[in-house]
């Protein structure tokens, strides 16, 4: 957060002076790889126009300088260890869907399988080591990790109801396409519509090969501490909007996609935004996050149908949010099936002890109405009209 007594006007975004702040930190000359440079200068101006407070000029400069730096520090690693390139990212499993449709509860729950390979989230949220750690001994990360995560929280409390923080847990890839600069915090565009509206129809490609390359660096990570498993679980709703992109990158991807009628989801998900902003904005208005909410959405949801319709079957196995409340085990089976998998007794075990120590009654209810965000049931029906028929079974 801000320093005591700084004033929103006394951070600022410019280029020079953030890449400069970054190499100097990293101890590098310069950028190998230049591609995030026009991404950057899109990002910057629109957070020098953005409606911030203090707390949060300071947490988002941070942030560009902190991505920076990973960049410069994997560039530091690929100079010495060119053999990270050479790491196989195969046939990922990849969980995608609107936030709020169990994305998270599927991920930690697959993940409890000691035979796949996740994204813990001190590793998203720093994937290059600190300097002169050793693989034997602790990572500074994971402590690192537990004060963002506190800090957090302290700051906005109502977002434990909304989302279970476990610094140590899986967690999604957002935060490392966010090195690519072509996504940052959200693109719903209620906080930057100027680059939202830049970034949206870009050519993501990169983006996801940069995804790629930090995948293959974490990837040689874990072989290094012994910690590598067989198979790739990543979880990201922020995929739906930009499969095309994805699947150039990663074609033997398989997609889990779950699915919970926008009716619940796109209220929670407007609240969910409308409770993060205000930890870093001056004033945010709530009627703006619910229209820009499902209005992103919704497109995300039409491009994810419209790449369905284009593929054959078999890249995408769809579950139900209400089928897994009711049965995950069930559903885990399922999906195993489906994959190809065998689901070993004691991986089982695992599991239904994870489901019973993560039931959602155990964390206070997370409270949203319709109107606080300017949303009728009326509109979501229509603008999810098409996503409802195929995928709601009403």
């Amino acid at each position: 957060m801000s320093k005591a007594g700084a004033t929103p006007d006394a951070i600022n975004f410019a280029e020079t002076t953030i890449l400069e702040e970054a190499l100097r930190k990293a101890g590098r000359a310069r950028f190998d790889d230049e591609s995030f440079l026009e991404p950057l200068r899109v990002l910057l101006r629109s957070l020098a126009e953005a409606p911030l407070n203090a707390a949060g000029r300071s947490s988002m400069r941070t942030r560009v300088v902190d991505l920076l730096v990973n960049r410069l520090r994997l560039e530091k690693h690929l100079d010495r260890h060119p053999e990270i390139r050479d790491e196989v990212i195969a046939a990922p499993c990849i969980i995608v869907g609107l936030p709020r449709t169990g994305t998270t509860m599927l991920h930690r729950l697959l993940s409890c399988d000691p035979s796949t390979t996740t994204l813990a989230w001190w590793e998203s949220r720093n994937p290059a080591p600190f300097p002169n750690t050793k693989w034997d001994e602790p990572d500074p990360r994971i402590a690192a990790a537990h004060e963002q995560v506190r800090a957090i929280l302290a700051a906005a409390p109502e977002l434990a109801t909304m989302h279970p923080w476990d610094p140590e847990g899986p967690d999604e890839e957002f935060f490392l396409l966010e090195h690519s600069f072509y996504t940052f915090y959200s693109t719903v565009p209620v906080l930057m519509p100027a680059y939202a509206s830049w970034a949206t129809p870009q050519d993501q490609t990169v983006a996801y090969r940069y995804l790629h390359l930090m995948l293959q660096f974490l990837q040689w990570q874990k072989r290094q501490a012994g910690r590598l498993g067989k198979r790739w679980v990543l979880k990201a709703p922020r995929h739906l909007g930009f499969m095309d992109d994805l699947f150039r990158v990663f074609p033997d991807a398989r997609i889990v996609q779950t699915h919970r009628d926008p009716l619940q989801t796109i209220p929670s998900i407007a609240s969910m935004y409308y409770a993060m902003w205000q930890m870093v904005c001056a004033e945010i208005d709530p009627l703006r996050v619910g229209a820009d909410s499902k209005t992103h959405w919704a497109g995300a949801l039409r491009h994810c149908m419209q790449v369905r319709d284009s593929m054959a079957p078999g890249h995408f196995i769809d579950v139900d949010y209400r089928a897994v409340v009711r049965d995950a085990i069930g559903e885990v089976h399922r999906i195993y099936d489906l994959l190809g998998i065998s689901l070993s007794a004691g991986t089982e075990r695992e599991m239904r002890w994870w489901v019973e120590e993560n039931r959602r009654d155990k964390r206070a209810a997370h409270a949203y109405t319709l109107d606080k965000f300017g949303l009728t049931e009326e509109e979501i029906r229509r603008d999810f009209a098409e996503y409802r028929r195929r995928y709601i079974q009403i």
